[in-house]
C-alpha cells in the first residue's frame, strides 16, 4: 500500500510539473544614453517577448533606426530593476540596422529567480555604441 502511495503521488507531481503555465515577459527596447555624448550616436526602437518553460527561456522581438549596425545582443543580469549588471547569455542578432534578435537558452535556477525578479535584460550593441544601443528589462 505504502507503494502505492509514493508511485500516486510520484505521479501528481509529474502531472503538475507537466501542467505548470508558462510564464511571459515582454520588453520595450529603446535608447538610454549613458552618457550626454552617446546622444548623437544611439536611436532606434524595439520590442521583445520571452516564454519561459521550465528553466528554457525562448526570446524573440525586433528593433529598427539604429545609428549604425548591430553588432552583438546579450542578456544582462542586473543587481536590480534598472541597475545594469554583466552579461550572461549571447543573443542571436541580425547584423543591421533594423532587423531582429531570438535565443533559447537554458537558465539555471539562480537565474531564474532573478527573470521572475525583474532583473534580466536584453541588451543591443551597435557600431557606433559599443556599450549599449537599446536596452530592455524583461518584466510580466
Amino acid at each position: 500500500m505504502k507503494s502505492f502511495a509514493a508511485a500516486l503521488a510520484v505521479g501528481w507531481l509529474v502531472v503538475s510539473a507537466a501542467t505548470e503555465p508558462d510564464e511571459k515577459f515582454k520588453t520595450r527596447l529603446a535608447p538610454v544614453p549613458i552618457d550626454i555624448a552617446m546622444q548623437t550616436r544611439i536611436a532606434g526602437s524595439g520590442a521583445a517577448s520571452a516564454t519561459l518553460a521550465g528553466n528554457k527561456l525562448s526570446v524573440s522581438g525586433s528593433f529598427e533606426g539604429l545609428r549604425s549596425p548591430a553588432t552583438d545582443a546579450h542578456l544582462h543580469q542586473g543587481l536590480a530593476t534598472g541597475v545594469r549588471g554583466p552579461a550572461v547569455f549571447d543573443l542571436t542578432v541580425s547584423h543591421a540596422t533594423s532587423g531582429t534578435i531570438a535565443a533559447s537558452l537554458d537558465l539555471t535556477p539562480e537565474l531564474v529567480e532573478h527573470l521572475r525578479k525583474g532583473r534580466l535584460y536584453i541588451q543591443i550593441n551597435s557600431e557606433k555604441a559599443p556599450e549599449g544601443n537599446l536596452w530592455g528589462w524583461l518584466l510580466k
